[in-house]
């Protein structure tokens, strides 16, 4: 038996149909692992020791009433422990620090899942840009100009910021849009601010897949997350419609040119998001579509990755 500590939203908002830290609490909660939440902003060192503020935790899937909270007491980070680091972004100040709390913890001997390094490593939209070979044509700058610039070049492009999640502050934009000086000035606060270009891809009408990789393998489904209406953003946060698929060739491809250097990394469980033949973002600090790619195909993926964390653990 193992404690399960889990640092993430607060668990009283969540959609438990959706939420994939939900999926993982069940599993560990199957396999007769305690569970333990932390308080939001519960984590702290104390002198050179990573501590945080944790309440035992039972789960249920039922979503009139899906956790039971026991009274928080002060918890060392230390062996005998997988820390699910599950916080959604923004990446800002306070999730850095938490991160190196973490590096603390892990030191101490805790499994953190992912590995603090990499988040702090692995913006979800750079990250990509490592494995240029799989992705569309790409910049990212502070100059509005040189933005406008590769947009006029490629006609149409999708606009955003570096630190977004669920589609928030996304653009469509190009060639004839009276907009686009003020979308640029915006996202780059008047230069600055990184923004990212990236040429559109017309492939977005059949979904923008997340292909789920556990120690850098993927699994054999892809939850394609397709827009609706007159919405070009698939993602499930903006009203896009979840469409399991097998992963195509092309998919597998792209995972096989990320998985390695993940799986090197530390980086236990990472979503992919791909359009058509497209690598366009690395999510690794709370990846999402596991409970609806199980309900959808009869999978555990949440089962394969505690299988992965407990065959990694020292004996």
């Amino acid at each position: 038996m193992l404690d399960v500590i889990v640092v993430m939203d607060p668990i009283a908002q969540i959609k438990i149909a959706k939420d994939t830290t939900f999926a993982m609490l069940l599993e560990a909660q199957r396999r007769g692992h305690r569970l333990h939440y932390v308080r939001p902003g519960g984590l702290a060192l104390e002198g050179g020791t990573a501590v945080a503020d944790t309440a035992p935790l039972q789960v249920r899937d039922d979503p009139a009433g899906w956790f039971t909270l026991g009274s928080y007491t002060r918890t060392a980070f230390g062996p005998g422990q997988i820390v699910l680091m599950r916080k959604d972004p923004p990446f800002d100040g306070e999730f850095l620090y938490d991160t190196q709390v973490l590096s603390v913890a892990q030191a101490a001997g805790a499994c953190v899942v992912n590995d603090p390094q990499g988040l702090r490593d692995y913006n979800e939209k750079l990250a990509a840009l490592l494995f240029p070979q799989c992705c569309p044509p790409t910049l990212v700058s502070r100059s509005a100009a040189a933005l406008k610039a590769f947009a006029l070049e490629h006609g149409q492009v999708v606009l955003k910021p570096l630190d977004g999640m669920g589609g928030r502050s996304i653009f469509r934009s190009g060639t004839g849009d009276a907009n686009l000086n003020v979308i640029l000035e915006t996202l780059t606060d008047g230069g600055r601010r990184l923004a990212l270009a990236q040429r559109f891809i017309p492939d977005i009408s059949a979904g923008d897949k997340r292909i789920l990789l556990i120690d850098g393998e993927p699994v054999d489904y892809c939850l394609a997350r397709i827009p609706q209406g007159d919405e070009f953003r698939g993602n499930l946060a903006a009203g896009g419609r979840g469409e399991g698929r097998p992963l195509s060739g092309r998919d597998r491809w792209i995972a096989a040119q990320v998985g390695p250097e993940m799986k090197r990394r530390g980086m236990r469980f990472v979503g992919l998001d791909v359009i058509g033949d497209y690598l366009t973002e690395v999510n690794v600090t709370s990846p999402t579509c596991a409970r609806e790619l199980d309900a959808q195909f009869g999978l555990n993926i949440a089962g394969q990755l505690f299988d992965a964390i407990e065959a990694g653990l020292p004996r």
